[in-house]
């Protein structure tokens, strides 16, 4: 089983589609991660945890959690960052999966690292996420197009001949 935590506003503020949508809404652009993220660990037969932090955020008691198959978003209770969740989560898991951490803070890698996960960038995440991306659409018109075969196709010039002259009589 892989996991891979992901810092979500480390993510919006990575990705340029992200943060165009962040420009109209925050929640907007949060959706879109999810929804792309949801597809990506579907593909990959991976549980992604992606988490958003609740540091600056007055009254939120607890952790909240929204689960959907392979995606669970995680939002941080007040005064909790998204890198302590991820760090405290990676030393539960410890060295029984493969884990990996989506963020482009350095001290956040440092840590990680120790723990026994590996790290990828918010950039080198984009690419992998949007490289399969563009395999699905791919595959996905190849399919589309029609692959028609005839019996002519498949019958040897000679048969063919044959076949013909038996036709005519």
């Amino acid at each position: 089983m892989k996991f891979i935590f992901i810092d979500g506003y480390n993510v919006i503020n990575s990705w340029s589609i992200l943060k165009k949508e962040k420009e109209i809404s925050l929640d907007s652009s949060r959706q879109k991660l999810i929804d792309i993220l949801h597809n990506y660990g579907a593909i990959h037969q991976c549980k992604i945890m992606l988490v958003f932090d609740g540091y600056r955020v007055a009254g939120n008691l607890e952790n909240k959690y929204e689960h959907n198959k392979n995606l669970t978003v995680v939002f941080t209770k007040s005064g909790e960052t998204a890198d302590a969740y991820i760090e405290r989560e990676i030393h539960n898991i410890g060295r029984r999966f493969e884990v990996s951490v989506v963020t482009s803070d350095s001290l956040e890698q440092q840590t990680i690292f120790q723990r026994g996960a590996t790290r990828v960038s918010s950039v080198e995440f984009y690419n992998m996420v949007f490289d399969t991306s563009e395999d699905i659409k791919r595959a996905t018109s190849k399919m589309g197009q029609s692959h028609k075969s005839t019996v002519q196709d498949n019958i040897d010039e000679d048969v063919l001949r044959k076949l013909e002259a038996m036709r005519r009589g």
